[in-house]
């Protein structure tokens, strides 16, 4: 008789640059991650988890949104300016962006204390999509602090665990 037990993988970086990213008022500018494919591994989840680091005197009680996004087909192709390469994007409107991304994650930024961390605890990104972690998949980071983020890579990390079923 098999057991079966949820292990979960080592950690991996998520490749995106939030560095001196510029504010967004509705969230349609910001940073995409390079696509993560799940094709070979084939985790059941994967749980996010990073920091990112505000610029120099942030508005106080803003948001630094961190959406999750996934292919709509086998090309792959991405919804409207995402490509699966971390660079800066812009949605071409705030409509377009509500169903193209998925909200993993809102951290709030509570006060105008210069180059402070905002940290997101382990959230699961198969939960953003009915249960299912989608075969390609990366993150989409935007904020409304009024000034840029942090400008030294070392200061936002991100990563993800994959979980998977082990059959023994």
């Amino acid at each position: 008789m098999s057991t079966t037990t949820i292990s979960d993988a080592a950690s991996a970086t998520i490749t995106i640059s939030p560095e001196n990213v510029t504010s967004s008022s509705t969230f349609v500018t910001g940073v995409e991650s390079t696509a993560i494919d799940n094709a070979t591994n084939k985790y059941v989840d994967a749980l996010v988890s990073g920091f990112w680091t505000c610029g120099t005197t942030p508005t106080a009680n803003t948001v630094v949104a961190i959406y999750v996004y996934a292919q709509q087909d086998d090309t792959p192709t991405y919804p409207d300016v995402l490509d699966g390469t971390s660079s800066s994007e812009t949605f071409n409107a705030v409509g377009v962006l509500a169903g193209a991304v998925k909200l993993l994650g809102a951290l709030n930024v509570d006060t105008n204390v210069s180059n402070r961390s905002y940290y997101l605890a382990p959230t699961s990104v198969a939960s953003c999509f009915g249960g299912v972690l989608p075969k390609t998949w990366g993150l989409f980071i935007a904020h409304n602090t009024a000034v840029n983020s942090n400008t030294t890579a070392g200061n936002h990390v991100w990563k993800y665990t994959g979980v998977k079923y082990d059959i023994a």
